[in-house]
């Protein structure tokens, strides 16, 4: 025996323990992912190429392997604290480059990118312009959150001379067939003169609300007419008729708008299922809406039928101007946004990557890792496709250090060492014999 076996011992208990101290240290650091350190023997060449003769001269230190396992899933109830439940890394933008992270500890920068230590979270974003909003696939962004004022959409018909940021109201009723056909003449202020009538809200290009009013008036068997309203809050200046202070306005020039049903109660025309008003404008300097309803088709789409009047399906399309109340993140990864005027918008999703070799990848601080050849290269998905997990918000998730075995491992440690230690010391002994023969 010599001193290497006992150097090499002491050796590669210090790096056990050094290991061990680390993982002792981040316990409580969100996402880490702890390591141990994996042993090898060493041996010295053989003499005269027989195994029997060889000489084993210690161990080593042969890799420090991280340990990829799911830690524990914290409550957070903070809505942009995310935990990968499965395969899977945050992918960020770093200083440096790209960096990849279990830790979700997530919020919101003064520019409105959701940020961990500075570093942005990286994902797919939305198609500009679309409407209803589309996640657009392919191409890794910053993600970020629109914190200022959102624009106002438009209900309206979506003609040509309509703005682009506008959309068809959706109505589809049930007509009493059993009612019978006023005699007077139809007037807004006489309850006799109509049938049925139903109010939705729109908005028109500043935001502005308006409370259109639909009476519908019975004419003959199987045949209707339709009258429209807007209740103007504001004063309007000009439109295809006009109306002084709040008074109610009559669309379409206060000209009825016919249906007409088959026998079985369908509607017969108008068969597209659309019934336009013509425009108004609300206010100067307000684009004109083109107001048309979309009353559907078939037995889904507005009937009449020997029952009570109802209304099936009211899609009261735009809303106002609005600021962010709050943003909520689903298992999928899909950010959703939510605004004072009730609106909730996808501004984002989330995409989690994943390599062949998780072991392989370089940890680099700040609870990060980048890629290296041994990790391979990252696959991305979104969160519960494929090979990753899904996140759950308002969750952390924990270090995946079992104290009590760290704690219990650094003992077998410190006396591993301490063991090594005494074969230098018997090794000395001998020595110091050798030396005192005369």
């Amino acid at each position: 025996m010599g001193f290497q076996q006992g150097l090499s011992g002491v050796g590669a208990a210090a790096k056990q323990l050094d290991v061990i101290g680390n993982n002792v240290a981040n316990s409580s650091t969100v996402g880490f992912k702890q390591s141990r350190a994996e042993f090898g023997d060493m041996f010295a060449a053989s003499y005269y190429g027989v195994a029997a003769t060889q000489n084993g001269i210690g161990s080593t230190v042969q890799a420090v392997a991280q340990q990829m396992n799911q830690g524990n899933v914290t409550i957070t109830n903070n809505q942009l604290d995310l935990a990968i439940s499965g395969n899977g890394f945050f992918i960020t933008k770093t200083p440096t480059g790209t960096g990849y992270t279990r830790n979700g500890q997530f919020q919101v920068d003064k520019d409105g990118y959701i940020v961990n230590n500075g570093d942005k979270l990286m994902g797919w974003g939305t198609v500009a312009g679309s409407n209803p909003v589309k996640i657009r696939e392919g191409e890794l962004q910053e993600l970020k959150i629109q914190t200022d004022t959102i624009a106002p959409l438009a209900s309206d018909g979506g003609s040509s001379a309509s703005p682009a940021n506008s959309k068809k109201i959706t109505l589809t009723t049930t007509l009493d067939s059993r009612q019978s056909v006023p005699t007077p003449p139809f007037n807004v202020a006489d309850a006799t003169t109509y049938n049925h009538s139903t109010s939705a809200t729109l908005y028109d290009s500043l935001g502005n609300p308006l409370t259109m009013t639909m009476y519908y008036r019975k004419t003959a068997n199987n045949q209707w007419n339709v009258y429209s309203r807007i209740n103007n809050p504001n004063v309007p200046t000009s439109g295809s008729g006009s109306a002084v202070g709040d008074n109610p306005y009559m669309l379409g020039g206060g000209t009825a708008m016919s249906l007409s049903f088959n026998t079985d109660g369908t509607l017969a025309t108008p068969s597209d299922g659309a019934v336009s008003f013509g425009t108004y404008q609300s206010v100067a300097g307000a684009a004109p809406l083109t107001v048309t309803l979309d009353i559907g088709s078939g037995l889904t789409g507005t009937t009449q039928h020997g029952k009570t009047f109802s209304v099936r399906d009211l899609n009261q399309v735009g809303y106002a101007a609005a600021e962010l109340t709050g943003v909520q993140i689903d298992k999928t990864g899909v950010i959703k946004a939510r605004y004072t005027n009730g609106q909730t918008k996808d501004v984002g999703q989330v995409v989690l990557a994943n390599f062949k070799n998780t072991q392989g990848l370089q940890s680099v601080g700040a609870n990060r890792w980048t890629e290296t050849l041994a990790s391979g290269s990252p696959t991305l998905n979104n969160p519960g496709s494929s090979n990753v997990g899904y996140v759950q918000s308002g969750a952390v998730e924990d270090s995946n250090v079992d104290l009590t075995s760290e704690l219990v491992n650094m003992i077998t440690a410190q006396r591993y060492y301490q063991a090594n230690a005494q074969t230098i010391k018997v090794q000395d002994a001998v020595m110091q014999t050798l030396i005192n023969l005369r």
